[in-house]
């Protein structure tokens, strides 16, 4: 079994593994916190795209000019396929969120699903949040959600064990939580198939690990940090988060220098 980097044989299962997730409800989520506290926006970066399923929901509301990206050139690919079929204007490329390169200055750049709970550490945090503090417009929004222990607790049951398949691909999903280290673990076996789907022709180990925090200690980072709190939100409202959150979407201002 060869183990490969996260996302590279995942992406063609991507879709069929996210199937029950509503990520139309998302992004009217997402529309619902920029017409709340940034109604005059136009321009959005998301970040940690995954296949874009976010971005092209938002893209049919009219009003938003969006670039969409991810780490994985593999998630792009398919994000950009699906772009295609659907004759969305969003604009797909590879980008590390650690590195933020962007041509313009945005409205407001945001990630969800716990993209952030893969970085692993504060020094990390604190890095994406310089680069997007450089890619906002002066007070453009930035919005990202994150994994609390509460949600491992009560996910990890069950995601684990969990399989599925594609015409071309197998896949058998582990999952269990530390909840001393605070580390998530999602491992995926994936199984690539012959055409007929009689013999496996190639067999790869993805290994998914996520730092999981709690309100407090994401809250203590960003006091070191230039931005300001303007919302967190529990789950996907508007109501005001606290500890029992089991998903933290937290909205922030940065007062950029004139």
């Amino acid at each position: 079994m060869k183990q490969t980097a996260p996302y590279s044989y995942l992406a063609p299962l991507y879709d069929k593994l996210m199937e029950d997730v509503d990520y139309e409800a998302w992004a009217d989520y997402i529309d619902e916190i920029i017409q709340e506290h940034a109604p005059e926006s136009t321009y959005l970066l998301e970040l940690a795209c995954g296949t874009g399923s976010v971005s092209l929901s938002l893209d049919e509301l009219g009003y938003y000019r969006i670039l969409a990206t991810d780490l994985s050139p593999e998630m792009i690919e398919v994000a950009i396929k699906k772009g295609i079929e659907q004759n969305s204007s969003v604009k797909f490329k590879p980008m590390n969120f650690l590195n933020i390169r962007t041509e313009r200055e945005y409205d407001v750049i945001f990630s969800v699903f716990d993209s952030v709970n893969y970085l692993h550490s504060e020094r990390d945090i604190l890095k994406m949040l310089e680069g997007c503090e450089r890619a906002l417009k002066h007070e453009g929004l930035l919005i990202f959600d994150f994994s609390t222990p509460r949600n491992s607790l009560e996910a990890v049951d069950y995601l684990n064990n969990e399989e599925g398949s594609t015409a071309d691909f197998r896949y058998f999903r582990t999952s269990n939580y530390d909840p001393h280290l605070k580390i998530h673990t999602n491992s995926f076996n994936i199984e690539r198939l012959s055409t007929d789907k009689k013999n496996i022709i190639g067999n790869y180990l993805e290994e998914h690990k996520q730092k999981i925090y709690t309100l407090d200690e994401m809250l203590l980072i960003l006091k070191q940090t230039p931005y300001h709190l303007v919302a967190k939100y529990g789950d996907f409202d508007l109501d005001e988060a606290d500890e029992n959150s089991a998903r933290i979407t937290l909205v922030l201002k940065c007062q950029k220098q004139q």
